[in-house]
Order: C-alpha cells, then sequence, then structure tokens
C-alpha cells in the first residue's frame, strides 16, 4: 500500500526480523526518529496515528472530538494490532496506545520496544510546536504533561529498550538505538547481519 501510514516496499530488502515498537510521550520524536530509524535499517516505517486516520477517514481531533477518547483507543488497539500482524517494520505509536495492556502483551510477543523517554522541558518544547493535539486541550499544557508523564512512565518502563532524548539531533538518537540493538544477544532475531562493530557501516 502507498497512503500514509501504511506499508511501502523498501527501496533495499528489509534487514528486520521483528517490528521495532517506538513508545513514548507525545513530543518524544517518535515519527522523527521513527523514518530515520527506519531509512537506516533499509525497512519500512508506520506512523500509527496515520494508519488510524486512514482507517476512520477523520483526523484524531475530529475523532476525540466527536466520539470520545475511549472510542479512539479502541481504533487504535485494532489498528495496531492489525499492523502488528503485518511484515516488520519500524512503527511509531501514538502516546496513549503501550498503556493499554492487550497492545503490551501483543508488542512484548511479536515485536522490539523502545521508549523514548524525554524530560518535561524537552516535551513542552516541542508539543508547543503544534495546536492540533487533543489531550492538551485539556488544560495547561504544562500540567497536562506533568500528568501524563507521572501516569505513563511507569508503564513505559516496561519496554524493552529506554534510550533518551534530548534537544541533540535526531540522528543521534538513532545512533544510539542502532548501537543498543547490536549489543543485544539477541540482535540477528531483529535485525539480520547487524553486529556491533558493523553498526557504522549501516
Amino acid at each position: 500500500m502507498t497512503a500514509a501510514g501504511e506499508l511501502r516496499a523498501p527501496a533495499t530488502k528489509t534487514m528486520l526480523q521483528r517490528t521495532i515498537v517506538l513508545v513514548g510521550l507525545m513530543g518524544a520524536g517518535k515519527s522523527s526518529i521513527g523514518r530515520r530509524l527506519a531509512t537506516r535499517l533499509h525497512a519500512d516505517f508506520v506512523d500509527a496515528d496515520s494508519a488510524i486516520e486512514q482507517a476512520a477517514g477523520s483526523s484524531i481531533a475530529d475523532i476525540f472530538a466527536e466520539h470520545g477518547e475511549a472510542a479512539f483507543r479502541e481504533g487504535e488497539r485494532k489498528v495496531v494490532a492489525r499492523l502488528l500482524d503485518g511484515p516488520p517494520h519500524v512503527l511509531a505509536t501514538g502516546g496513549g496506545a503501550f498503556m493499554d495492556p492487550a497492545t503490551r502483551a501483543r508488542v512484548r510477543a511479536s515485536a522490539l520496544s523502545i521508549w523514548l523517554r524525554a524530560d518535561l522541558d524537552v516535551l513542552l518544547r516541542r508539543v508547543q510546536r503544534r495546536n492540533d493535539r487533543p489531550l492538551l486541550k485539556e488544560g495547561d499544557p504544562r500540567e497536562v504533561m506533568t500528568r501524563l508523564i507521572a501516569e505513563r512512565y511507569p508503564i513505559y518502563a516496561e519496554a524493552d529498550l529506554t534510550v533518551d532524548t534530548t534537544d541533540a539531533p535526531h540522528v543521534v538518537v538513532v545512533d544510539d538505538i542502532v548501537r543498543r540493538i547490536a549489543a543485544r544477544a539477541d540482535a540477528n532475531d531483529i535485525v539480520l547481519g547487524l553486529r556491533a562493530e558493523e553498526v557504522a557501516a549501516i
């Protein structure tokens, strides 16, 4: 498929053996880092939020406004499950997706999860560049983000890897992710042929 948010044939044969799922709060850089990581690994990139919008024929903001968060989460759960059943790719999930126990179980069973962790000030600088985030319309952005950090970070910590994101270029984060995967004992079960000594050449 070639529509926004869906799988496309990679330019070269993918090395991925398992889907890599990026989790974290809004503003953590999941989509931007995910695209760069997918390019680095010669893999497809899928943005779950874009896939949800395509499936619903409506923007996420409109889904929240017209149907509520519960309906959005149900649709999100179904779309993420479908994507996880597809060919290996790099998947950027919405901030609330990993909070769902069923989704976490699916990710744990079939993918490698990576939490992109960022501190409050970094997140605030990033999210305030956009005005289409439904949860930030519930009150003061700092208070909302502080609450979400308290609620979600303990769950995000269940991810297989935790990688900190700062104001450094995203390519630095991608380098860190690739090094961390290469250092794992099961590295070749995730990315075929990936060895620590070859990381710089990818």
